[in-house]
């Protein structure tokens, strides 16, 4: 399997974006967001998503993204969207000047969970990797692209069979902001068996 951007859909194209060969960019309009029931009660289903569709049980995917987010709960990162009520997803959300929450969210069956680490508000680029092994999922992080670090396992109960992954950017409040995704590349699954 290949990054061919040929094969990209959107889901809720955004009004401005770019989509080159070595890099594609969003620029968020304000009010969008993912987010199912839990907690908070309410249910948002509005960010723009960039996929490809794909039926491989074992891959990774790997995208470096750069921001310039302003306002609390601007986010953009890696997406794996099947339906409103079945999706994950992980960014980094900004807070405030001090920090921001370097996080994923992982929905089933229409509820949503938030797991996340603070992390300095300084930090305007970050390396994600998704890897797929059939119905479970490894998301991974790191500043280099080289040294990547665990966020968390997790296991989609309508992950199995066909797949839309990709990535996504959106501004929960009234902001926008511009997210960057390069050096994007699908490899043999990086996440190996568990022996």
């Amino acid at each position: 399997m290949k990054w061919d951007l040929n094969d990209l859909k959107w889901t809720r194209e955004p009004r401005e974006f770019t989509i080159q060969e070595d890099c594609i960019t969003i620029t968020t309009e304000p009010g969008t967001d993912l987010w199912q029931r839990t907690y908070y009660g309410f249910q948002n289903d509005n960010a723009p998503l960039l996929q490809l569709t794909t039926a491989e049980a074992y891959f990774s995917f790997v995208v470096k993204t750069e921001f310039a987010s302003k306002r609390r709960f601007d986010q953009c990162g890696i997406i794996m969207y099947l339906d409103s009520e079945n999706w994950l997803k992980a960014s980094i959300e900004y807070e405030n000047d001090s920090f921001q929450r370097l996080g994923s969210v992982v929905t089933n069956h229409g509820y949503s969970d938030w797991a996340t680490t603070d992390i300095s508000a300084e930090i305007k680029s970050m390396w994600y990797r998704l890897s797929r092994r059939e119905s479970d999922y490894c998301i991974e992080c790191s500043m280099d692209g080289e040294h990547f670090k665990q966020m968390r396992i997790c296991h989609m109960q309508e992950g199995a069979g066909e797949i839309r992954f990709g990535i996504y950017a959106c501004s929960p409040e009234d902001s926008s902001f511009q997210a960057s995704f390069s050096n994007m590349e699908i490899t043999e699954c990086k996440w190996l068996a568990h022996v």
